[in-house]
C-alpha cells in the first residue's frame, strides 16, 4: 500500500502546484554576481505569518549592505505551508538563480516525515538563516486561560476540550507544539482537536475571532499581530531562557513546569539546478548582510534572535535536525513517508 499513496501524495503535490503557482515566477538575474539583479523571494504561504517575514527580512537585510541593487521582491506561492514551492523548485518548475525561497525548522520538519513529496533536503541549495524565532503559547485576551499551567490543567482534564489552531496540517510543527502541550499533560496527541490553516496569520485571525482557544505558533507572528491591535495574550514562549525586547515579562515554559523548548529558525533556500557561481554569490551576500553592523538592530525589529549560519555549517545543521525531527516525529506516532 506505501507504494500507491506516494503515487497519490506526487500527484496531488503537482495538482496544488498548478492551481496555486502564478503564471510566471521566474527572475532574471544579471550577468555574472546573481545577488545584485534582479530577484525575488517566494512567501510558500498566505500573508501574515513567518515566511512573509523572513522575505522582508531578507530584502532589507540585502539593502542595507548593497543599497544600488532593485530591492528582492516578493512573492507570495500558498500550498501545503511550503510543500508546493518546494516541490516546483525540486522538479524544476521554478527556480533560477534569481528566485529565493523561505523555509523555517517547520520546513525541515516536514522534509524529516517526507510531507514534500518524493524530494530528498539535496533537492534544493541551502543558502543562509537569517535569524531565530521561538514557539509560543497564545490565547485571546479575554481567554479565562491566564497562565500556562490553567491550559495544562484542562488539558489533563480532557485534551478534545481546547481547540488549537495554527499553521500546517497533522505534524506540522505548529502541530508538533500542540502535541507536546498535550504529552505534557499527560494526554496523547491524538486527541486533542486542532483546526489547520495555511500559515499563522489565518491562525491568529481565528484566535481573534474566538474560533480556536489557543494559538501554538511562534513569537514574531504573534507579536506583530499584538502590534496591529490583535487582542492576544502570551501564556509563554518556548525558549530555553527568557527573551529580551517586546518579550520581556513573558515566562518560558520551562519556568511554568512544561519543558519545551522550540526554536523557529528562519532562512532561505535556492534551487539545485543553479550554477555554482550563482550559489556562491547568495552565500556572500547573506554572509555579508548578517555581519553587518546594523543587521542585529534590524533582525530585531523582524522580531528575530541571533542565528546566521551559510554553506557547511548550514548543510549540517539541516542534516542535524532533520535527523532530530525524525527521532521525534517517531516519538509521536507520526507516519513518514519515504521519497
Amino acid at each position: 500500500m506505501p507504494r500507491p499513496f506516494a503515487f497519490t501524495r506526487r500527484h496531488a503535490l503537482r495538482a496544488l502546484s498548478a492551481w496555486f503557482a502564478p503564471a510566471a515566477l521566474h527572475a532574471t538575474a544579471a550577468p555574472g554576481d546573481a545577488s545584485e539583479g534582479p530577484a525575488e523571494c517566494v512567501i510558500p504561504a498566505k500573508a501574515g505569518g513567518g515566511f512573509a517575514l523572513t522575505c522582508a527580512l531578507a530584502r532589507d537585510a540585502l539593502q542595507a549592505v548593497r543599497p544600488a541593487r532593485t530591492p528582492l521582491a516578493q512573492r507570495y506561492l500558498p500550498g501545503g505551508i511550503g510543500a508546493v514551492a518546494f516541490d516546483r523548485i525540486a522538479s524544476g518548475q521554478l527556480g533560477g538563480p534569481g528566485t529565493l525561497v523561505a523555509f523555517s525548522s517547520g520546513s525541515l520538519l516536514n522534509l524529516a516525515q517526507g510531507r514534500f513529496g518524493p524530494h530528498p533536503p539535496s533537492a534544493v541549495r541551502w543558502i543562509a538563516t537569517l535569524g531565530t524565532d521561538y514557539g509560543v503559547v497564545a490565547v485571546h485576551r479575554d481567554s479565562p486561560y491566564r497562565r500556562l499551567q490553567d491550559l495544562i490543567a484542562v488539558l489533563r482534564q480532557d485534551p478534545s476540550r481546547v481547540v488549537f489552531g495554527a499553521g500546517g496540517t497533522v505534524g506540522s510543527q505548529d502541530w508538533v507544539k500542540a502535541a507536546l502541550l498535550v504529552r505534557a499533560a499527560g494526554g496523547a496527541p491524538k486527541a486533542m482537536r486542532f483546526v489547520s490553516f495555511e500559515g499563522g496569520g489565518d491562525a491568529l485571525g481565528a484566535l481573534q475571532g474566538k474560533h480556536v482557544d489557543a494559538f501554538p505558533g511562534d513569537a514574531a507572528e504573534a507579536l506583530q499581530a499584538i502590534a496591529g491591535g490583535a487582542a492576544v495574550r502570551l501564556l509563554a514562549v518556548l525558549s530555553e531562557t527568557r527573551l529580551g525586547g517586546a518579550l520581556t515579562g513573558v515566562p518560558t515554559a520551562r519556568e511554568q513546569g512544561v519543558d519545551i523548548v522550540w526554536p523557529t529558525v528562519r532562512g532561505v533556500y535556492l534551487s539545485a539546478n543553479v550554477p555554482d557561481a550563482a550559489v556562491r554569490a547568495w552565500t556572500t551576500a547573506f554572509a555579508e548582510a548578517t555581519a553587518a553592523p546594523g543587521y542585529a538592530a534590524l533582525r530585531e525589529r523582524h522580531g528575530l534572535y541571533p542565528f546566521a549560519l551559510t554553506g557547511a555549517a548550514l548543510d549540517d545543521y539541516v542534516q542535524a535536525r532533520i535527523k532530530a525531527y525524525q527521532a521525534l516525529a517517531d516519538e509521536l506516532g507520526l507516519r513518514r513517508w519515504k521519497p
